[in-house]
């Protein structure tokens, strides 16, 4: 592992985060959350019913099988990051679409499908750590950016009144790049080594999920769910290229190579993917108010990079949050829309000087209710931010203070439903 103190950033490019942790593993893990569930602190595994609306919630595929109407949801992120040690803060600001999905419902006996593409993993740094070799000055810089993306198609089916199961197909791809240079800021006459890799990933993944559901009197629902990810191997194809480049004269201005040390093409290995699971529960009366938590584990320690072991560790948290309709019968609009709060403490898979990289995070959300344009259409927009926090200053360490930003457009119709007439 890296030490990540007396560092300097640049805001990263191609990439939809600016976090030196997601140097680590294949970056910085998305989730399979949509701004619903990421404004209630992203529970997400005992969610079933989310208001009078079909809500897709890809995180548990068991939940499908409640979809009454075929339902669509797209939309955007976007974050602003700062990065802040013992000794200077900057800023960071990433954009991008988040996510395209659909769900299809057969029949309450035939259950529902769903599928659509949403980000998996944001890979985007750029860092320079200080040092000295004998009398000479010299700075090791880190750059990456890149990320995967997940396309899945998913099913559920519920097995009787009480329990549902599904489960999703995805297929991952995308390419990961890091960059690493060896410089000599105060000698131009010295030439900097550069060590580029690109790692261009893909494979298949398998998540599953059940989902137990009771309803009792006074319209309350209580939902328990688990979900899981099968460990799964992923195909790395990597190149390198090391090449030698003159020193800079002037900051951030890049140099034509004078000559290539070596160049490896289309070297073949495996990513080991590790099991997570997640379990939840919620307790909603219908239309009124719903709060719920989910506790997630995965066993990072058994990632493998080809034969290597880059150190990762197992990750562990929970979140906590709620959503309240005031009355959903009113004619005030502010009555009827949708207001969620959650809150979510997570240890991830980095660990840096023997330091647990540790996220906590407040989220706030809200619906907002559209008029239909068609007869037995409901649309609705979706919105939350996360205030939150990863790192420390201490050890020499980054601290990491972000606010992500999500906006989703949901749209519920009677598709390929045949009309009849009298």
């Amino acid at each position: 592992m890296v030490m990540l103190g007396a560092v300097q950033w640049a805001s990263a490019q191609r990439a939809t985060t600016s976090s030196p942790y997601s140097r680590f593993g294949i970056g910085e893990l998305r989730q399979d959350l949509l701004p619903q569930t990421r404004g209630m602190g992203g529970i997400a595994t005992g969610v079933r019913y989310l208001g009078g609306y079909s809500n897709l919630n890809v995180a548990n595929p068991a939940s499908y099988s409640a979809l009454h109407m075929t339902t669509m949801d797209a939309g955007i992120f976007g974050n602003i990051t700062e990065l802040t040690n013992s000794q200077r803060s900057e800023s960071a600001y990433n954009f991008a679409l988040s996510h395209i999905n659909f769900g299809i419902p057969f029949s309450p006996r035939a259950g529902a499908m769903s599928f659509g593409i949403m980000p998996y993993s944001d890979m985007g740094y750029s860092y320079a750590v200080p040092g000295r070799i004998d009398t000479l000055d010299i700075q090791s810089a880190y750059n990456g950016a890149g990320g995967t993306t997940k396309a899945y198609l998913g099913y559920g089916i519920q097995l009787n009144r009480n329990f549902s199961v599904g489960f999703n197909v995805s297929y991952i791809f995308g390419t990961l790049s890091a960059i690493r240079t060896l410089e000599f800021p105060d000698h131009p006459g010295a030439l900097n080594t550069r060590i580029d890799d690109r790692n261009y990933i893909n494979g298949i993944s398998y998540d599953y999920g059940a989902q137990f559901f009771k309803t009792f009197g006074n319209n309350m629902n209580l939902t328990i769910g688990y979900a899981g990810t099968a460990g799964s191997s992923l195909n790395a194809k990597a190149s390198r290229t090391v090449t030698r480049t003159p020193t800079s004269a002037v900051d951030d201005e890049e140099n034509i190579p004078t000559d290539s040390l070596s160049a490896i093409e289309g070297v073949k290995r495996k990513l080991t993917m590790p099991m997570r699971h997640s379990i939840g529960f919620t307790l909603a009366r219908a239309n009124k108010w719903l709060v719920g938590a989910d506790f997630n584990y995965g066993q990072w320690s058994d990632f493998r990079d080809g034969d290597t072991d880059p150190g990762l560790t197992d990750s562990y948290g929970f979140a906590v949050g709620a959503q309240i309709v005031p009355d959903i019968t009113s004619v005030r609009y502010y009555n009827v829309m949708d207001y969620r709060v959650g809150f979510k403490y997570n240890k991830s898979y980095v660990q840096v000087a023997n330091k647990d990289i540790n996220q906590m995070a407040v989220t706030v959300g809200l619906g907002f209710p559209l008029p239909s344009m068609f007869r037995g259409a409901f649309y609705k927009i979706n919105f939350a931010t996360e205030f939150g926090q990863m790192g420390s200053v201490s050890n020499g360490l980054v601290r990491e203070r972000y606010v992500n930003f999500n906006l989703g457009f949901t749209l519920n119709d009677r598709w390929f439903v045949r009309s009849s007439y009298d």
